[in-house]
């Protein structure tokens, strides 16, 4: 999720603009019903409770509910904070600060093996993601690292794979009868 701005102070300031939009009782309440812990144990401005349930408790989202905690537990997060930093991204990577900052990020982690490709979510639209494609999008090309065409008109075509053959045509292949039915 990049946040971006002309400068960092600006993707800074934007950053904290978006955290601000969050109802913090509302937020609280769902970080509750995600962790499994009971609402009365989970305050504002404290740390997460050092009794929270081992990852082999929950059922569902294990990986989700294990990445919220460790991020919390790593970076010292209060609830709220750890709410901020929720909030957007949902708990995914979050990159602030100028386009050129934005594609250092994503270029460290390419070259390094750490992703393989992005989705990328705006933290607001349209204006996030046009953000992005104009300003981010031409340094990455710059730098090898973004297609400037693709190889063909579907998706089927970018990744190089054949066509499936139309359940009819493979009948008639099959069964030369049908070439009279049809």
């Amino acid at each position: 999720m990049p946040v971006i701005g002309s400068t960092e102070a600006e993707a800074l300031h934007r950053e904290t603009e978006l955290e601000e939009l969050i109802v913090p009782e509302y937020a609280r309440r769902r970080l509750a019903e995600l962790l499994r812990i009971p609402l009365d144990k989970l305050r504002l401005d404290e740390r997460l409770p050092d009794d929270v349930l081992p990852e082999s408790a929950i059922e569902g989202a294990k990986s989700r509910y294990t990445l919220i905690i460790e991020l919390a537990q790593r970076d010292n997060l209060t609830v709220r904070q750890l709410i901020g930093r929720l909030g957007g991204g949902r708990g995914h990577r979050t990159f602030t600060g100028t386009p050129v900052q934005v594609a250092d990020a994503i270029e460290d982690w390419f070259t390094r093996g750490a992703a393989d490709g992005f989705n990328i979510m705006p933290a607001a639209l349209p204006s996030g993601l046009e953000l992005f494609v104009d300003h981010v999008v031409p340094i990455l090309r710059a730098r090898g690292l973004f297609r400037t065409q693709y190889v063909g008109q579907t998706l089927r075509d970018h990744y190089g794979l054949q066509r499936p053959t139309h359940p009819v045509a493979l009948a008639r292949t099959q069964s030369p009868n049908l070439e009279a039915i049809a």
